[in-house]
């Protein structure tokens, strides 16, 4: 009574899930690098502006050109612009980890059905095994019984 080894005929499928789950968190893990970044941007634009608020305060009786005055205004708008893009930057790349995750909770769902049916397959393939053997033992016993029983007759 040779014993089938178990084959899971989905394996490559399995595989392939297993590997798009793989890619799915490396991907994540870069879009939250991603953020780091854009947030450390943030960051730095917020105390560039912080910055040039404080370098804009003038002492009583401090005498300023209307030159001045415009290109230190002209350098307030241009961080105050970079500090929002760098806002915006952050919104978008919390999107995009969002949508990462969304990714990796679905691939992970695939991975995770085939990782349950081949489990249930090897269980359905141990029981039939064993039922197999206790088929063959039981005719064994049987033929040994009958055996007995004619020579008792005999």
């Amino acid at each position: 009574m040779e014993q089938t080894p178990f084959t899971f005929k989905l394996e490559p499928v399995r595989a392939l899930r297993e590997q798009a789950e793989r890619q799915a968190q490396e991907a994540l893990a870069r879009e939250l690098r991603r953020q780091r970044d854009r947030e450390t941007e943030l960051d730095a634009a917020t105390r560039r502006v912080d910055s040039a608020r404080g370098t804009g305060d003038l002492q009583p009786g401090a005498e300023v050109s209307g030159h001045d005055l415009r290109a230190f205004q002209a350098y307030m708008e241009r961080v105050e612009r970079e500090r929002e893009a760098a806002a915006h930057g952050v919104a978008a790349q919390a999107l995009e980890v969002d949508a990462g995750r969304s990714r990796l909770a679905r691939a992970a769902a695939e991975h995770e059905a085939l990782v349950r049916l081949k489990a249930r397959k090897r269980s359905q393939h141990e029981r039939a095994v064993a039922r197999a053997e206790t088929a063959a033992l039981d005719e064994v016993a049987i033929s040994r019984h009958l055996r007995l029983q004619r020579r008792e007759a005999a």
